[in-house]
């Protein structure tokens, strides 16, 4: 299947099964908005809690808040979003569609990375065992000739983005030919500035107390609870305070279904320590956010790093950590090291002190901070995405499932009676009474056996567990695992220990904590 068809798939799933919602949809929606269904909720929240106890709860010097959304309208002014929160855009006269410049220049570049791997491809089919892909890329002159166009346009890009040379932007995209994806002509506006805030007025009447906006970033309300934290919790640097929370965007270019939203989750860790050391954990927390998603079980392959050829204004050392969705590689987190940039800014503009006395140094200093700061919105899509499959069975059938990492699931079991009748249902109620407590379950007695498992399957539940007529005199119960779809008896009184073992984050947190360890050391 190619990849737009199963994006669209994927979408249309999500609708299907409760997972994603358009917003208002009887009103006929509102752009780049959703809502999480039933299922979605419950992944969403998954997702969230994965996050909140690797980087909590393993970690002794972490802590978590929950900063309100409404901040005092100086805090943009503090952190650069008031002046500097800007995108580059570009208009289409003929299409009178609205892109990003620098997204346009990205893709351009995507497709001449395409061209690299194709030759790459070729080299592997053509020497077979006996190639060397790094000598092949290292030699070939197109692969060269590619490269070398790559480096020449992420130059031009990146002195055009930093010294805000608009016109330079444009001419780029004017000499590399790019044409609108829509209209499929260069007819281009000049490109522009957008201030990406949305605005609001606090108080009964507008304008009673001036402008204030709906936060942008949930990083801005660490910072200004860094001493709150750092006093009340007594903590020592290096140390970093977790958040999770919706941001707000007005994104002009919202698309890609909710890759890129107006309202939006992030979960954010600020990390907090000794200037001159940001570096080592710079690299330590990139290398650290990688495992955290490996341990997620999908591919190597699907991730790299992407160094920023423009760093942002407060920033020493920035990378993003790209996922391939169907639509190809696109930023799932980044990771950044951002200097005394927003402590030292918000101490000057409020008047406060935020230092820390060290007591190893005997000095008293600004600290330096780096970042983790992850999409949730957007690890769901990279979750569900790459979780969806349309499987040919052996005996010609085929089935929809979500091979979702168990733990993740939103429904961990499906309780299902053979039939409803002869006391099954009550036996199968038993049961959803001895697991509901510890687990999320879903009660399907509707359809023949057959239909609701495919039912679960695509709705990504791992275990099924079916009661039947031999269930009343044996007390066992057909297991049914959803990736294999292979089948086994066990006894109710085992149900518990075995779902544990199956579905728990325990097991992951663990393994993902001895990595951790082993890296350390």
């Amino acid at each position: 299947m190619i990849p737009e068809e199963q994006f669209k798939n994927v979408i249309s799933h999500a609708k299907e099964y409760g997972f994603v919602f358009p917003s208002s949809e009887i009103y006929d929606g509102l752009s780049a908005v959703y809502d999480y269904g039933q299922m979605g909720a419950e992944l969403k929240k998954n997702i969230r809690d994965y996050w909140w106890k690797a980087m909590v709860q393993l970690h002794e010097n972490i802590v978590g808040i929950d900063a309100a959304i409404f901040m005092h309208p100086t805090t943009w002014k503090a952190s650069g979003h008031v002046d500097a929160f800007n995108d580059p855009l570009i208009d289409n006269k003929d299409s009178k569609k609205r892109y990003r410049a620098d997204v346009l220049i990205e893709e351009h570049i995507a497709k001449i990375e395409s061209k690299i791997e194709k030759e790459v491809d070729k080299g592997r089919k053509r020497f077979a065992e006996g190639f060397d892909e790094a000598q092949f890329r290292a030699t070939n002159p197109n692969v060269l000739r590619n490269i070398e166009k790559i480096e020449e346009i992420n130059g031009r890009m990146k002195a055009a983005l930093e010294n805000s040379q608009l016109a330079d932007l444009q001419q780029l995209i004017v000499d590399l030919e790019i044409v609108c994806p829509i209209s499929g002509t260069r007819n281009w506006t000049e490109v522009r500035q957008f201030n990406l805030m949305f605005s609001t007025e606090m108080g009964a009447v507008s304008g009673e107390s001036g402008k204030i906006y709906l936060r942008p970033e949930t990083a801005q309300g660490i910072f200004v609870n860094f001493l709150n934290v750092q006093k009340s919790g007594r903590m020592k640097i290096p140390f970093g305070i977790a958040q999770t929370g919706k941001a707000f965007r007005n994104e002009i270019v919202a698309r890609q279904f909710i890759f890129r939203m107006r309202e939006f989750e992030q979960m954010e860790m600020q990390f907090f320590v000794r200037p001159g050391t940001e570096m080592t954990w710079y690299h330590y927390w990139k290398a650290a956010r990688m495992r955290w998603h490996r341990a997620l079980g999908f591919p190597e392959s699907k991730y790299r790093f992407h160094d920023h050829l423009k760093l942002a204004h407060y920033a020493n050392a920035a990378a993003d950590i790209e996922f391939e969705f169907p639509f190809g590689f696109k930023e799932l987190e980044g990771i950044h090291s951002r200097t005394d940039f927003d402590l030292g800014a918000h101490e000057q503009h409020s008047g406060k002190k935020l230092r820390y006395f060290d007591p190893e140094t005997n000095e008293s200093y600004v600290p330096y901070v780096v970042e983790t700061s992850i999409g949730l919105d957007r690890m769901f899509l990279a979750t569900l995405a790459h979780a969806y499959a349309e499987e040919k069975l052996e005996d010609g059938s085929e089935r929809v499932v979500l091979r979702l990492p168990y733990f993740l699931a939103p429904v961990k079991a499906a309780v299902m009676p053979l039939v409803k009748k002869d006391g099954l249902p009550e036996k199968a109620r038993e049961i959803m009474q001895l697991l509901k407590y510890r687990f999320q379950l879903q009660y399907d007695e509707k359809d023949s056996i057959g239909k609701r498992y495919r039912r679960q399957d695509a709705l990504g539940t791992p275990i099924c567990i079916t009661i039947d007529h031999q269930t009343l005199e044996d007390g066992q119960v057909t297991i049914r695992h959803r990736d294999s779809m292979q089948q086994e008896r066990v006894s109710i009184e085992q149900l518990p220990a075995l779902l544990e073992s199956l579905v728990s984050m325990e097991a992951v947190l663990q393994r993902l904590n001895a990595e951790q360890e082993a890296y350390q050391a």
